[in-house]
């Protein structure tokens, strides 16, 4: 495979590639010839990747950006083409922080200023007199990687730290010693300094208006090291000429490089988006995306896929062994139902419920187009595909659970039947186990090629399934058995090591006392 890295990144982040994959480095000519050479191309901020640029690289499995933003990647064009698109989101959290907490002291000792003021000849201190952040209110507008960290150092500051963040736990905030505000409008009217740190969404554009600033205290001070667009900047320039605000430090903008009003304000600290600009944040970037891009293209899993769910590594540990169990259950229940569904719903009960599961489903749909649609699914496309098909996928935890620690169930509903499957993992190995199907408990390993049939239950019916795959030379790898009641339905599960041909299957539908039998292929790539 070919990595083409087409903006500098950290020279340990090369070598790991190129102890993989077939690497060029190549910073000029003409992208869109060459694209389409490679299985993955890494990129800075100077690159765009475009519709019609993604569409040309026909082997392209994964895009990595050596930073934290991917606004230079069309992401719905690398979605549909089920090509991972990743970043290196913790690269700059050092370093973002701690051009926060100086943005915070150049801004209250009027550092700056008070610099220009003595190279140009003047000796003057009075009019640089600061404030202390001891005992002041530092109001974090996102409580996410860097919130966070500037939250550790502002405590060191002595500084009272109030968070705003509905997608952050409660114990984190009160792990890192800050005080949890439950709306935006609570944390602006108590702080004496409002950080932000949130992303920029449709939602979070110009999330600081006039509005907002209103509920301001009279005098507090904004930062901004996040996204220039959070901020509506001419409301700034009013509210800083007005006195309302007393200043701001800003090291992004809406539009850069920025040459607007905020530059010709004395209470304003400015400088041009550095944040992320240390060297260890840019060796750290290029060799973090350099170990997603080769996960991707090894079939790991890449834990900063921005169009993939992102796991914690907490949760990665817990939901790791559930991953391949997903997917086969999600192919067995897709598989029973004949292909086809309306609906997709998952259940995740027990201990798993405590997680983020979001990736279990997608493993789950993964599993169940993998092999049945035209297209290639992967975990990017695999919410697409279902969307796209028309069907609704739902999902529900329950922490609650009796007879295992976790239990994954999912259900293919269709128009007039539904048919819903359960597994869990089992033993020191954690092996994926079927345990439920088709209405009956039952214990079974996974495998790609299976049987399930629903007998009367009397004597013999074991035998005369044994008797007619003996005879058609397929030999049962496992087999488990479950009934309801005695002397009513029970059900056969087996595991197969080749295939059951079409008239097989017919002559076991036609034998007395066995009913409804099922073929199951949970690996497409072997066919019936």
């Amino acid at each position: 495979m070919k990595v083409l890295i087409r903006e500098p990144i950290a020279e340990a982040g090369i070598d790991l590639l190129r102890e993989r994959f077939e690497v060029d480095v190549e910073p000029d000519g003409d992208l869109a010839e060459r694209i389409g050479e490679y299985d993955a191309i890494i990129i800075r901020s100077g690159t765009q990747l475009t519709a019609d640029l993604i569409a040309r690289g026909k082997r392209l499995k994964v895009i990595g950006r050596a930073g934290v933003g991917v606004d230079n990647v069309d992401l719905e064009a690398a979605s549909k083409r089920g090509i991972v698109v990743a970043n290196a989101p913790q690269s700059t959290v050092i370093s973002a922080a701690e051009h926060t907490i100086g943005l915070l002291l150049a801004l209250t000792r009027q550092i700056p200023q008070a610099y220009d003021a003595l190279k140009a000849g003047r000796w003057e201190r009075e009019p640089f007199a600061g404030l202390e952040l001891a005992d002041k209110t530092l109001g974090l507008v996102g409580f996410g990687r860097i919130g966070q960290q500037v939250a550790r150092r502002a405590r060191g500051l002595e500084m009272r730290v109030l968070a705003h963040d509905p997608y952050v736990a409660p114990e984190r905030f009160r792990e890192l010693g800050a005080e949890r505000a439950a709306t935006l409008e609570e944390l602006l009217a108590a702080a004496d300094f409002v950080s932000l740190h949130a992303t920029l969404t449709a939602e979070t554009r110009e999330l600081i208006g006039r509005k907002q600033i209103a509920r301001m205290k009279d005098g507090a001070r904004l930062v901004n090291v996040a996204r220039g667009e959070l901020v509506d900047e001419e409301a700034l320039v009013e509210a800083l000429r007005s006195g309302k605000l007393a200043g701001a430090a800003l090291d992004v903008f809406a539009e850069e490089p920025y040459t607007g009003p905020l530059l010709e304000l004395e209470n304003v600290v400015v400088t041009p988006h550095l944040a992320a600009s240390t060297q260890e944040a840019q060796d750290r970037a290029g060799l973090i995306v350099a170990e997603q891009v080769a996960a991707a293209l090894e079939g790991g899993v890449v834990t900063n896929a921005v169009n993939i769910p992102a796991v914690a590594a907490e949760d990665l540990d817990v939901l790791g062994p559930y991953l391949p169990l997903a997917a086969k259950l999600g192919a067995l229940a897709l598989e029973l139902a004949g292909g086809s569904a309306e609906r997709l719903d998952f259940r995740y009960l027990g201990e798993l419920a405590e997680r983020d599961t979001r990736l279990l489903t997608v493993a789950a749909l993964n599993g169940a187009f993998q092999g049945r649609v035209e297209e290639p699914v992967n975990y990017v496309n695999a919410p697409l595909v279902a969307q796209e098909r028309g069907i609704e996928v739902r999902e529900e935890r329950r922490p609650t659970l009796r007879d295992f620690r976790s239990l994954v169930t999912v259900t293919a509903v269709g128009a007039d039947e539904e048919f819903a499957v359960a597994g869990t993992v089992i033993g020191r190995e954690q092996e994926p186990r079927l345990v439920r199907a088709l209405g009956f408990d039952v214990e079974i390993v996974l495998e790609p090629l299976m049987l399930f049939v629903v007998n009367d239950d009397r004597p013999g019916m074991i035998g005369r399934i044994g008797t007619l795959l003996g005879e058609a030379g397929i030999n049962i790898a496992n087999m488990a058995v479950s009934r309801n009641r005695p002397q009513a339905r029970a059900l056969m599960a087996l595991t197969l090591d080749s295939p059951i041909p079409p008239e097989l299957l017919e002559r076991i539908r036609a034998e007395p006392g066995l009913s409804d039998p099922r073929a199951i292929v949970l690996e497409r790539g072997r066919e019936l």
